[in-house]
């Protein structure tokens, strides 16, 4: 197997597993969720910024102004399509709503400023430059971005089944699949995409949610 590739299959198994810690029912109320949101997320960015130092230039900022307003208008389109889908749902998933609930329950005992810093300065960020920065960049080229795409988005989605909350499995595949789309259209633009995650994560779980 190509080193690349072998390192990627570590660091998608080492997300598998964090989010299993995460969410699981085995292991999701041992320990406050957003330390260890926290913790995994430092783990990834870690393990993307180790994986990427030597692509050069790959991760450098240009037109910080027009990326900062992409990034805020992907935020908003995509909270405008999930709060479509979360009507939609609603009228034939008996079971969304609650599922939904129970997603906003991890919010308990935690400040919501708290929340909103991590979400924005370090969940959100790194979440993005792992899946998008690393995982797809590193799969397109081995496969092409057709297939980086396909393969990030479900990759993406199924190291959530572990929650077995179909809800927030099809969120992380919508959101997922957006993400990626664009990145796939324009690599150039994954800042913009760190800050629409972030701000994304920031208005359904705490400034507005849905």
């Amino acid at each position: 197997m190509h080193k690349s590739s072998s390192r990627l299959l570590a660091a998608l198994l080492v997300a598998a597993a964090l989010w299993f810690w995460m969410f699981s029912p085995w292991t999701c109320n041992s320990g406050n969720f957003w330390l260890k949101m926290s913790l995994s997320a430092a783990v990834l960015l870690s393990v993307a910024v180790s994986r990427s130092s030597t692509r050069t230039g790959e991760w450098t900022v240009k037109k910080l102004p027009a990326q900062l307003l992409t990034g805020i208008v992907i935020a908003v389109l995509l909270w405008c399509v999930f709060w479509i889908g979360d009507k939609l749902s609603q009228t034939v998933l008996p079971f969304a709503r609650s599922q939904v609930d129970s997603v906003y329950g991890i919010k308990g005992g935690t400040s919501a400023v708290l929340i909103s810093l991590l979400l924005i300065f370090l969940i959100g960020p790194a979440e993005e430059l792992f899946w998008r920065g690393y995982v797809q960049k590193t799969v397109s080229d081995r496969l092409g971005p057709d297939a980086a795409l396909v393969v990030t988005t479900l990759t993406y989605a199924l190291v959530h089944i572990w929650s077995f909350n179909f809800m927030l499995i099809m969120a992380a595949l919508v959101a997922g699949a957006a993400w990626g789309l664009i990145y796939r259209i324009k690599p150039a633009l994954l800042p913009a995409l760190v800050i629409s995650h972030a701000l994304w994560d920031a208005m359904v779980f705490v400034f507005f949610p849905i």
